[in-house]
């Protein structure tokens, strides 16, 4: 097995402890005597033909959080059975086996093989990812790179030298890993310009109008542009389906171009059902296999899988959480390689004297207009949020909340907007399906509804699994002018938060932007 860490609290301590409790029964364990980016571990996993790989990370969560990832000798994020297997072993095992820190030592049982796939890894990103070696030497367009005090530096400096890119501007006070975080509030490129603030002020000074930002184990990407509004510059954050659309129309383009005979119709994209179906509409256009998951790289890793094994060419999945997976390397999302193709896509794009969001905009004159509008509220309380899904269940309903799919009567409207369907992925019911029942994975553990209304709107109210989150995430698309698209759904979108979420009521909490 492979065991990793990152750059938090005593991960080092417990990675240590994860490969003894491996060799105390005789396991042979790759342990890196360096922090990693977590995409190495699932690529370990892949190209080492190893049983499962093990991450000790909490990726963008505060500092003092620390977490124990797994994946499968496939590559992928860990799905059931295999994790409630490890539940049961962990229930059956409190007591613990005697393994000490101090008894860490490379040798037979424990391996370092880091210098080894770190190689392998931008080789072989190189191989199949960098297609314009020559045309990026030459590039001018100066990027502007920040780890958020993670751990993507050492290798994302690499990789664009194996790309042939030109040296990054580093954000110095970012770029080297620190446990405490100290220049951000929340260490997640997602919260915009709080936490690229001074990502923001380095590019300003070294005359740069991009920046790539990943997350602290570098799983993620963030892209921020300089962009020129009604005579004004202004820093433009892409929110996640607008790179994911990007990166989309680029790893198609790139691949089509360099495969020009592989049928289009034994190609496959992927992303989460929370994610823009801006993907779907790109792929019924050119007819691609187009698949929809459930949320999480571990569905979409999984599938990929799947897809391969049957013979088909998995191109790209992506997540509207600035999580992206390009083509078949390891199959998890990866802000490495995502942040290598995006400088190169970028650069490209530069030399003809455009830029990203122009280009953004291109792909909506072929594609289509979709807005989307995703954020949260904090929600301390379980209870708090049972509570306000119960509600939702039972919006038309006299009698108290009952269990029973039967007594269930989901809202017909949210203020002036009529809902058609309701999909409800918590208790397994979806109005969408003759027989009510949903086409992907139902868990009671986690709460998800969504509501498709009259006018194409799409929203998903979801409970965080990994924070005191309460999400949602709408979406609007249509081929008409985009200022009445976003104006409508931002209407649409205070009506969801009045009606179905109550913030004052619950004592929903905002985040501070």
């Amino acid at each position: 097995i492979n065991a990793e860490y990152g750059g938090r609290h005593n991960s080092h301590k417990f990675a240590q402890l994860t490969a003894l409790t491996f060799t105390h029964l005789g396991i042979p364990v790759h342990c890196f005597s360096h922090v990693v980016p977590t995409p190495l571990v699932p690529f370990a996993v892949s190209h080492k033909g190893l049983c499962a790989g093990i991450m000790i990370t909490a990726s963008h969560n505060p500092k003092q959080d620390n977490g124990y990832k797994v994946y499968w000798a496939n590559g992928a994020q860990i799905v059931s059975p295999h994790d409630s297997h490890i539940s049961a072993s962990i229930e059956k095992n409190l007591e613990p086996w005697g393994v000490d820190a101090s008894q860490f030592a490379y040798g037979n049982l424990i391996k370092d093989p880091f210098a080894e796939l770190t190689e392998k890894y931008l080789t072989l990103s190189k191989q199949k990812y960098c297609y314009y070696e020559e045309e990026n030497k030459k590039s001018k367009l100066v990027i502007t790179y920040t780890a958020m005090h993670g751990v993507g530096h050492f290798l994302m400096k690499r990789a664009f030298q194996s790309f042939s890119l030109p040296p990054y501007v580093e954000t110095k006070e970012q770029v080297h890993p620190d446990p405490d975080f100290p220049t951000v509030q929340f260490p997640n490129p997602e919260e915009g310009k709080g936490a690229l603030k001074l990502a923001m002020e380095t590019a300003e000074r070294a005359g740069s109008p991009l920046i790539i930002a990943n997350d602290p184990d570098a799983d993620r990407l963030a892209v921020a542009e300089l962009v020129e509004e009604k005579g004004e510059k202004k820093w433009k954050i892409f929110n996640g389906n607008e790179i994911g659309i990007l990166l989309a129309s680029w790893s198609w383009e790139q691949y089509h171009k360099h495969n020009p005979k592989v049928d289009p119709g034994k190609c496959v994209v992927i992303n989460s059902t929370v994610s823009s179906k801006m993907l779907k509409a790109l792929a019924n256009k050119e007819g691609l296999i187009y698949e929809e998951t459930l949320t999480g790289f571990k569905w979409m890793g999984n599938r990929a899988h799947d897809w391969i094994q049957k013979g088909y060419h998995f191109i790209y999945a992506f997540e509207e959480a600035i999580g992206f997976l390009i083509g078949d390397l390891c199959l998890d999302k990866d802000g490495i390689r995502s942040g290598c193709a995006f400088a190169e896509f970028a650069s490209s794009l530069y030399s003809k004297g455009m830029t990203c969001n122009a280009y953004l905009h291109s792909l909506y004159s072929k594609y289509g207009y979709f807005a989307s509008k995703n954020h949260y509220f904090f929600c301390y309380e379980p209870v708090t949020l049972k509570k306000i899904f119960d509600r939702i269940r039972h919006f038309n309903s006299s009698t108290s909340p009952t269990s029973s799919t039967s007594s269930f009567s989901y809202p017909k409207q949210c203020g002036p907007y009529a809902i058609r369907h309701v999909r409800d992925l918590t208790v397994g019911y979806d109005d969408t399906s003759a027989d009510l029942k949903p086409v992907l994975p139902v868990s009671s553990s986690t709460e998800m509804i969504t509501f498709y209304f009259d006018n194409g709107g799409v929203c998903t109210l979801r409970g965080s699994g990994t924070e005191p989150k309460l999400k949602y995430y709408t979406e609007l698309s249509g081929q008409s002018d985009s200022h009445s698209i976003t104006s409508t759904l931002d209407d649409m979108v205070r009506h969801i938060i009045d009606n179905f979420l109550q913030p004052d009521q619950n004592d929903l909490v905002p985040p501070r932007d």
